[in-house]
């Protein structure tokens, strides 16, 4: 990484406006062999107190510019320097724990960059120093947290040899009777393990070639949920003790933990059975996300996996899933045998026609967006939903909103977002405005701060998405969330939604006969929810709902491009 000289200006300046201080400042850095530790850590204290750059920025700089001045002949050496300079740190105070970090990765640096960085007389004084750092942070004289030791130890490869050294000339831990340095690490790892500092023991295990600690130390490390501890350990240990590790996961059903480790380290023929559960679990995971597609590919052909799958898309009532997958992986006994179990999970979902919905509308013209718009401008209370497809590709662009569910309790119009925008952009625009801006019509969503958000990043250039007026937000309605729309569904009318399509392929046209239902249907469910909290005032101030009319707001979204987030109910 490097300065350009603004950067550079910015970093070493001084706040004084006198020429010499900033000759001192830039002199003291370009030549340390007349500079001792506790003067270039002040005059890098002082860069960074006054340099005018952000935190992140300043600190990089920082570990840049330390780089470049361990070639400029500290003595007597750079590896040597740097230890003298966390030994004299505490002294700077606040300063001191961030600054221990800079040092450090910056003759880390140092030593990968340069073929020959430094001699092996520093080197050996330096790692004789570093053990008495670590005796004296061990102790307490020097107090930092375990992170710097543990890269201490690493950066000047202290051994057991500099240990036994620092032991015998040290007048604090000489009255306690150690033998040995191993003596005294088997002991202070001890304490570790037995104050729950697992990963710091680990490292020092790892660091000193140590084997001690038994079987109950994976056992204990697993029990306290240091997962990452636990794993690091076993993988020292070998083959043998992540086969261990795999079974203490499997006994106590961590089959996410397990699946994990078994992957990572090829045991799949070690653990045949226990890496089917596995990956069961997963696809009932991603079952209950209504993930399906990624599930479909996390099977690989497996038929047992898959006719797991259709297990899952029947236990959800996904009867068009079961269909598809029965038919593309010839299944049919599988779906013939089920069909009736289906149909008994699918009455314990909301329908349709259970709201006395008389019509869903699919609007993708012009002239069906003016009735729509017509009718919509009519209502007194209209519920509003969005879709879109999932992406499942991490940092990659989420797609554009595809459709809108706006209606009454007798009738639902779904908008093809895409299609309208393409063909009529302006009229999409005047009729959603003249919807969405309306005095006069309430409207109703759901978490609905997330469909404005994509709303306004997939059309920002429309008007439309800009304001909301009249809008009530029916979750914030209620103090405590009920499993989002889903789960105060059930709380309030008594039998949930099936959101098993949640993330399926919206793009897609036409939209299957359930897509349109499950898309009508979250529209027209907020509107009897409504009905209820209109219709039943809260008594008391320990009531779930307060006023409702408290809670109409008009907002506007002038910046698309400054929103994010794509979290769906």
């Amino acid at each position: 990484m490097g300065l350009d000289s603004e950067e550079e200006a910015e970093l070493v300046v001084i706040k004084d406006e006198k020429a010499e201080a900033n000759t001192v400042c830039l002199h003291s850095f370009s030549d340390l062999t007349y500079v001792s530790p506790v003067v270039f850590l002040y005059l890098l204290k002082e860069c960074y107190k006054h340099g005018s750059l952000k935190a992140t920025k300043k600190f990089q700089a920082l570990q840049y510019r330390v780089h470049q001045v361990l070639a400029n002949k500290p003595q007597p050496g750079p590896a040597t320097f740097i230890i003298k300079c966390l030994t004299v740190l505490p002294m700077f105070g606040v300063y001191g724990e961030g600054f221990s970090h800079l040092v450090i990765s910056a003759l880390r640096r140092f030593f990968k960059s340069v073929s020959e960085p430094t001699t092996e007389e520093d080197m050996s004084s330096a790692r004789k120093l570093a053990a008495q750092f670590f005796l004296a942070t061990v102790g307490g004289s020097l107090t930092y947290d375990e992170k710097v030791m543990m890269h201490t130890l690493k950066v000047f490869d202290v051994g057991l040899t500099s240990i036994d050294e620092a032991l015998s000339v040290s007048e604090v831990w000489q009255g306690y009777g150690f033998a040995s340095g191993n003596a005294f690490l088997e002991q202070y790892i001890s304490d570790l393990i037995k104050s729950k500092s697992f990963m710091t023991a680990v490292t020092l295990l790892e660091h000193f070639s140590f084997r001690f600690p038994g079987e109950t130390f994976l056992q204990q490390m697993v029990e306290d949920k240091d997962f990452q501890a636990a794993e690091r350990w076993a993988t020292f240990m070998g083959r043998p003790s992540l086969c261990i590790l795999v079974q203490e996961y499997g006994s106590r059903n961590m089959l996410k933990q397990a699946y994990h480790v078994i992957n990572k380290n090829y045991l799949q023929q070690d653990f045949p059975e226990l890496y089917h559960k596995c990956k069961e679990s997963a696809l009932k995971v991603l079952a209950e996300k209504a993930c399906w597609d990624v599930a479909e590919n996390k099977t690989k052909g497996d038929r047992q996996l898959l006719k797991y799958l259709v297990y899952l898309a029947m236990e959800a009532g996904y009867l068009e899933k079961v269909n598809e997958l029965c038919d593309r992986y010839s299944l049919q006994g599988l779906r013939k045998a089920q069909e009736a179990e289906v149909a008994f999970v699918q009455k314990s979902f909301l329908r349709l026609n259970d709201l006395a919905v008389e019509d869903v509308v699919w609007v993708d013209e012009v002239n069906e967006l003016r009735k729509a718009t017509s009718f919509l401008e009519g209502c007194r209370v209209v519920g509003i939903d969005c879709e879109w497809k999932p992406n499942y590709i991490k940092g990659s662009k989420q797609n554009k909103v595809s459709i809108m569910q706006i209606g009454s309790d007798t009738k639902i119009f779904i908008l093809d977002l895409i299609k309208l925008y393409n063909d009529a952009t302006e009229m999409l625009d005047n009729c959603l405005s003249q919807i969405l801006q309306s005095k006069s019509t309430l409207k109703l969503g759901y978490n609905f701060q997330c469909d404005v958000k994509q709303l306004a990043l997939s059309y920002g250039d429309l008007k439309c998405f800009e304001r909301y007026d009249m809008l009530l937000d029916i979750q914030n309605v209620f103090k405590e969330p009920f499993g989002g729309l889903a789960g105060l569904t059930k709380k309030i009318l008594g039998v949930s939604l099936n959101k098993t399509r949640r993330n399926s392929d919206w793009e897609q046209r036409p939209l299957t006969q359930n897509q349109l239902e499950y898309a009508a249907l979250d529209a027209a469910v907020l509107i009897h929810i409504f009905r209820h909290v209109r219709d039943h005032p809260p008594h008391d101030s320990s009531s779930e709902t307060v006023q409702w009319k408290s809670h109409i707001v008009s907002t506007s979204y002038k910046s698309p491009y400054l929103l994010s987030g794509n979290s769906r109910r």
